[in-house]
């Protein structure tokens, strides 16, 4: 049994003194595991850092078995976003996401594609989390738990459209949501069409998706939301305090 095809790095964990095993999506073969030789050796490990892309071929004499996996780098992601935090948490997060939300060797070619788009943009700074929002609501949607935001669950208007309902999912006008604003999420004008987003806009839609993903894709599974993903809401939560805190200072000295 063999394959070769790109693949997405999501994590390697050292298997012995120099082998790992690496755990990758493709779009055809979906999240996959195979051993690494040499994965946790100073060359090896630097080939076997989750975002990478890389051409992979997988060997095993059983479809069933861990098989063994050979790789060549392709574009370097996690070398390349190092000097970033915030690309690098939105490199680890989604990573981390992909392989605990995700059923091994089942394949989500969008879910795929869409983490490809994300690694092509990183260089782009913090404008990507609303792409890395889209992409998360993708995934829920592949695995079954999509999210409604054609229109008002309460008054059916399609437009206006500010909150989420933690239950269900559906999208909710200011208007439907009445006294009751304060027990749902808020929803970020670009997942309903609107271009531009601000840091506020980001946290919301990671809250957002967050949500969900901790319920349903993670909580079915009795597992908790990846630690990186969390890391995230927090560092865009930092840069929403950071910039409060700059227009504070600018207003005092004013």
């Amino acid at each position: 049994m063999e394959w070769e095809a790109p693949c997405i790095v999501l994590s390697a964990r050292p298997h012995g003194e120099a082998d790992a095993i690496a755990t990758v999506m493709t779009e055809m073969h979906g999240v996959h595991r195979g051993l690494a030789r040499g994965g946790a050796g100073r060359a090896g490990a630097a080939l076997w850092q989750p975002g990478n892309l890389v051409q992979v071929r997988w060997v095993a004499r059983l479809a069933e078995q861990l098989g063994n996996f050979r790789a060549e780098m392709v574009h370097p992601a996690a070398a390349l976003a190092m000097d970033d935090p915030l690309a690098l948490a939105i490199l680890s997060s989604a990573c981390s996401v992909a392989e605990g939300a995700l059923a091994e060797r089942e394949p989500h070619p969008r879910v795929f594609d869409g983490l490809l788009y994300l690694l092509a943009r990183l260089p782009r700074g913090a404008e990507i989390l609303a792409d890395y929002v889209r992409w998360e609501t993708q995934l829920l949607t592949d695995l079954g738990y999509g999210l409604d935001f054609s229109s008002c669950a309460v008054t059916a208007a399609t437009s206006g459209l500010v909150f989420v309902s933690p239950r269900s999912g559906r999208a909710v006008t200011a208007e439907g949501a009445g006294d009751f604003a304060g027990r749902l999420l808020k929803l970020p004008g670009f997942l309903v069409g609107g271009n531009i987003a601000e840091i506020a806009d980001w946290r919301d839609g990671l809250a957002l998706t967050g949500h969900f993903l901790s319920r349903d894709a993670f909580g079915h599974h009795h597992r908790p939301l990846p630690a990186a993903r969390r890391m995230l809401y927090e560092r865009v939560v930092g840069l929403l305090d950071e910039r409060g805190s700059g227009a504070m200072r600018t207003n005092d000295a004013g």
